[in-house]
C-alpha cells in the first residue's frame, strides 16, 4: 500500500519586534550635526556603559545622513559625513552584537529637507536592506493631512521592505495627528508614533494635553498615550517618542519650544512610564559621559523587564484625578506592575487599597526603584515625591 502524504507550506508567524524596540538616537542630542565618527563611538559607549547588556541594542541614525541619489537614483550617504557608508556602520555595530535604525520620509524631502523616499519606495528599502539596516523610522514631513494617502505611503513601504530580502522593522512616524493606532499595523508597521515630537520639559505651559507636536512634554506625551493601550500589543507598539533621561536641557531638538531640562525625579518618572506602556525606548542622551543618576534610570533590569515582558500588556490607567494617576499593567507570569504618579508640585502621601483597581487579595510588594520588598499586604501607603512615579511589582501571595 502507498501512503500519499500531502505537506503543506506554512506561513512565517514570526513576529518583528515581538518586544517593544530599545536602543539610542542621534537626534535630541546631534540633530542633523551627525557623523560616522560620533555613532560609532555611541555604539562603543553602548557596549562599554552596560546599555547594551540592559537590552538596547539598535543605534538609530535620524535625519540629516543623506547625500542625495547617485547616476542611477540609488540613495547615498553624505560622502563627508559618511565616507565608509552606511553598510561599514552595519557592519560595525553588527559586529558589536547590535542593530542599525535609518530614517527616511514618505515624501519627496525630509523635514529638514533631504532626499526622502517617495516613489523609490521599492529601490531605498532593496538599498537599505543591502547595507545590513534592522529598522526605518519613517517620517511624514511635506506630506499631505489627509489619512487616506499617509495609509497607502506607510503599505508601499511597508510592502518595500517586506519585499527587500531583509527583516525590516518599520516605525511610523506621523505624530498621532491622523489616529495609527487604527491602521499602521494593518498597513505594515511595527511601532507608531502616537504624539507629537516630545521636548524636555516635565509639560507644556498651559499644563493641559495638547495635539499640537511644538509642545508635548513628559506628562502630556503620557496623557495622549495613556487611553490608546487596546491598540498595543506584540509586534505593534505605541511609540511615545524618544527618552529625554540625561539630557538636562542640552541645546538642541528638545530644547526647543520651552524645552528647559528636567529634574531626575521627572526623568525617572519618564523611564517608569514609557515602560508600563510599552513604549520602545531610544535612548538620546550623551552615552559617552552618563552621570549615575542617568545610568540607574536607564539601567534599571527590574523597570526595563516590564517593557520587555514578553505578554506585551500595555498598562491601563485605573485613576486619573488632578494630583494623581495610578496604572496597572499585567504581566506574563501573573505578578502585576503598579505605577502610582504624583502630578502635583508638592510631596504628598498616598493610600492605594489594591481592590480599588481591580485587585484582590495579598500580594509581596517590590518596590522597583529601590530595588526590595516592601512588605505583603492588600493595599500600599506612602509619601510620593512631586512628579514622582512609585512602581512596585506585585506578587500574590
Amino acid at each position: 500500500m502507498i501512503v500519499h502524504i500531502t505537506i503543506f507550506a506554512q506561513k512565517s508567524t514570526k513576529i518583528l519586534a515581538p518586544t517593544p524596540p530599545m536602543g539610542w538616537m542621534t537626534w535630541n542630542y546631534f540633530g542633523t550635526d551627525i557623523n560616522e565618527k560620533d555613532i560609532r563611538e555611541m555604539a562603543d559607549a553602548m557596549v562599554s556603559s552596560g546599555m547594551q547588556k540592559a537590552g538596547y541594542n539598535y543605534v538609530f541614525i535620524d535625519d540629516g545622513w543623506v547625500g542625495g541619489r547617485d547616476n542611477r537614483n540609488n540613495i547615498i550617504a553624505d560622502p563627508k559625513r559618511f565616507p565608509a557608508g552606511i553598510k561599514a556602520m552595519a557592519d560595525y555595530v553588527h559586529a558589536k552584537g547590535l542593530k542599525l535604525g535609518i530614517y527616511s520620509d514618505a515624501s519627496p524631502l525630509t523635514c529638514e529637507g533631504y532626499t526622502a523616499s517617495l516613489d523609490f519606495e521599492e529601490q531605498d528599502a532593496k538599498t537599505f536592506a543591502s547595507w545590513g539596516v534592522d529598522y526605518l523610522k519613517y517620517d511624514y514631513c511635506n506630506a499631505p493631512e489627509d489619512s487616506a494617502t499617509a495609509v497607502l505611503r506607510y503599505k508601499k513601504i511597508a510592502d518595500a521592505l517586506r519585499n527587500s530580502g531583509r527583516e525590516i522593522v518599520l516605525g511610523i512616524c506621523e505624530w498621532g495627528q491622523r489616529k495609527p493606532w487604527l491602521w499602521a499595523a494593518k498597513a505594515g508597521g511595527q511601532l507608531w508614533r502616537t504624539t507629537g515630537d516630545i521636548r524636555d520639559k516635565w509639560m507644556d505651559l498651559s499644563g493641559k494635553e495638547k495635539v499640537d507636536f511644538n509642545w508635548n512634554g513628559i506628562l502630556n506625551t503620557a496623557d495622549q498615550n495613556a487611553e490608546l493601550h487596546p491598540y498595543s500589543g506584540p509586534g505593534k507598539w505605541n511609540d511615545m517618542d524618544m527618552l529625554l533621561v540625561g539630557l538636562y536641557g542640552k541645546e538642541g531638538p528638545s530644547s526647543t519650544k520651552g524645552g528647559v531640562g528636567c529634574s531626575d525625579t521627572e526623568y525617572q518618572t519618564q523611564m517608569s512610564l514609557w515602560c508600563m506602556m510599552n513604549s520602545p525606548l531610544a535612548a538620546s542622551n550623551d552615552l559617552r559621559k552618563m552621570n549615575e543618576a542617568t545610568k540607574n534610570i536607564l539601567m534599571n533590569q527590574e523597570i526595563i523587564a516590564l517593557n520587555q515582558d514578553e505578554l506585551g500588556k500595555q498598562c491601563i490607567r485605573k485613576i486619573n484625578t488632578e494630583n494623581w494617576s495610578v496604572f496597572l499593567k499585567p504581566l506574563k507570569n501573573g505578578d502585576f506592575a503598579v505605577g502610582i504618579l504624583n502630578r502635583s508640585k508638592n510631596v504628598q502621601s498616598y493610600d492605594l487599597d489594591f481592590s480599588k483597581i481591580g485587585l484582590n487579595g495579598i500580594y509581596e510588594i517590590k518596590d522597583l526603584w529601590l530595588h526590595q520588598n516592601v512588605g505583603k499586604s492588600n493595599k500600599w501607603n506612602g509619601k510620593v515625591d512631586s512628579h514622582e512615579t512609585k512602581v512596585f511589582r506585585l506578587q500574590k501571595i
